[in-house]
């Protein structure tokens, strides 16, 4: 066994290259810090699953410098038709219940808290722009590869990996070792941590197919079909491409049935019987057996192992909020772990990783659960938590951990975002400003580093905030309403809840972690460090 101090040493080794993995990557780079990531299948994925960013999704991957190139690869705003959601018997069918949603309806949940639209990319869209950002950034990707085992210590992990297809091993050295290898993680598994939660709820069938069926759905319509056939239940739904499809069929290994069953032929048969189609002629291009779950792992780090997406929690996709959710994830993982080996911050920071997303895990899952329950199993009513509602959940969600110097009690887990109130631990409030002359919104002032707003009569903060990020060698930018940033009278302070001579300090991840209504006093630098210090684990 080689020496592990003879390894050469990467800052991060990510094992998984999906949405969390290649994330995870893609911001790490970003910050600086080239990641290794090693991912067992021989490509980014070649199939349409896990489609569409919520506005949230789209504030981190503005800041991973992405968000332009996933709007051109699936504008949703391009979409025709509605958003129609439907319990029906067939596709074109009878139609059991209908939760309509129209386009408008949609962005008007979230558009007065984000500048951010929503988009509408898959997966086998959006990996590979993650993918060649990473790399674009410094990050190395090594397909084909497959993590065999790994060991930690107090200086670092060892990681063993095979080449899928020589047999090659070798032997690798990380400070830290991120954990992005799905729903059966090897990681996870090897580590010992248990996870909670309610388990498998069904077991589907997903077949990804390409058809026309213009004489079935209307042109560009983006809608949603919960299936109640006599035969079956399932889904429909389209993909961003007019002509691929997605067919989930449930199965119950109680009555006998098996991934097995369910042949090309059999597909075929169910998706004609969907689509209300007899001499429906569709090429199969996927068929995978999939277990819908919901369960978060006891603990997202262990020592220098940190869990990010589905090797963490697993979402039912009912509402649309997993693949979302792992780049939360990645970017929360991705800016503390550049903040700690860049000497930023302490080891401690680490912790409110995972402190802070599983918070947001189970919001998701309750909502996602709730929604299941609501279109799918109704016999699941009121055995299942109530949602909070999603754009509460996308983007008024709260966190609590050291890593914010909360001011009170409350124990809400979310507020309204179309009233927020700035407090720590929320998102930081979307205020119109101007900067430069550029019309902007506060949102796009959040991703590099850490952001001290202060009220017009607050530039005393301002002040004190460079010298106390001099001071603590943190990376920090200072802007006074009225100054370096233009803005309506009292919007921003309003917002923020600093009044005209408080501050709001604001980190990475656009999350509100301390805030003052009060006018800087002579100790404000010394003030602002110890803030600093705290909030960073110092």
């Amino acid at each position: 066994m080689s020496d592990p101090r003879e390894l050469p040493e990467h800052p991060v080794l990510v094992t998984g290259g999906g949405l969390g993995g290649l994330s995870t990557a893609m911001f790490l780079a970003r910050r600086g810090v080239p990641a290794l990531v090693v991912e067992r299948h021989r490509s980014t994925s070649v199939h349409p699953k896990a489609a569409g960013q919520n506005p949230r999704t789209m504030e981190l991957l503005r800041i991973g410098g992405v968000a332009d190139e996933v709007m051109a690869a699936a504008d949703i705003r391009g979409a025709r038709g509605d958003f129609a959601i439907k319990v029906a018997e067939t596709v074109g069918g009878r139609v059991l219940h209908t939760f309509a949603e129209s386009f408008e309806e949609l962005v008007a949940a979230t558009e007065s808290c984000t500048p951010m639209p929503w988009a509408l990319a898959a997966q086998d869209r959006l990996e590979p722009i993650l993918l060649a950002q990473a790399r674009r950034h410094g990050a190395s990707v090594r397909f084909g590869t497959e993590l065999t085992d790994f060991a930690q210590d107090r200086d670092g992990v060892t990681a063993w990996l095979r080449e899928t297809q020589t047999g090659a091993e070798h032997t690798v050295r990380a400070r830290y070792l991120v954990a992005a290898d799905g729903p059966r993680s090897l990681v996870r598994e090897k580590l010992g941590i248990p996870r909670q939660g309610l388990g498998t709820l069904a077991r589907f069938i997903g077949v990804i197919f390409e058809a026309d069926l213009s004489a079935v759905l209307p042109p560009g319509s983006t809608g949603w079909y919960y299936l109640r056939h006599p035969q079956f239940t399932g889904t429909f739904g389209p993909t961003d491409r007019e002509d691929r499809h997605t067919f989930y069929v449930q199965y119950d290994p109680d009555r006998g049935e098996s991934p097995r069953d369910f042949t090309p032929e059999r597909c075929t048969e169910l998706i004609r019987l969907a689509v209300g189609s007899p001499g429906l002629r569709p090429h199969l291009l996927d068929v995978q057996a999939w277990d819908m779950a919901a369960w978060t792992a006891e603990r997202w780090r262990e020592g220098r192992v940190l869990l990010v997406g589905d090797a963490a929690r697993v979402t039912p996709p009912t509402g649309g909020m997993g693949g979302n959710t792992a780049v939360g994830d990645a970017f929360d993982a991705a800016w503390k772990l550049a903040a700690v080996l860049g000497g930023e911050a302490g080891e401690g920071l680490l912790d409110s990783y995972g402190q802070e997303r599983a918070q947001v895990a189970r919001l998701v899952i309750d909502e996602s659960l709730s929604i299941y329950a609501r279109r799918m199993a109704p016999e699941l009513l009121g055995t299942v938590p109530e949602g909070r509602g999603t754009a509460e959940v996308l983007m008024g969600f709260r966190y609590r951990s050291g890593a914010v110097a909360a001011e009170d009690d409350d124990p809400a887990p979310v507020e309204d975002p179309l009233h927020p109130t700035g407090r720590p631990g929320f998102r930081a409030p979307h205020v119109r400003i101007e900067r430069d002359g550029a019309a902007l919104s506060t949102v796009h002032l959040f991703g590099d580093g850490w952001v001290l707003l202060t009220g017009p009569r607050g530039a005393g903060w301002a002040r004190a905030g460079r010298a106390a990020a001099a001071g603590t060698g943190v990376a920090l930018q200072a802007l006074t309403a009225g100054r370096e940033l233009s803005v309506e009278e009292g919007e921003l302070c309003g917002a923020y809840g600093i009044g005209p001579a408080g501050a709001s300090l604001v980190r990475p991840d656009g999350v509100v972690a301390w805030r003052t209504p009060h006018p800087p006093g002579p100790d404000a630098v010394d003030a602002l460090q110890a803030v600093l210090t705290r909030v960073l684990f110092r």
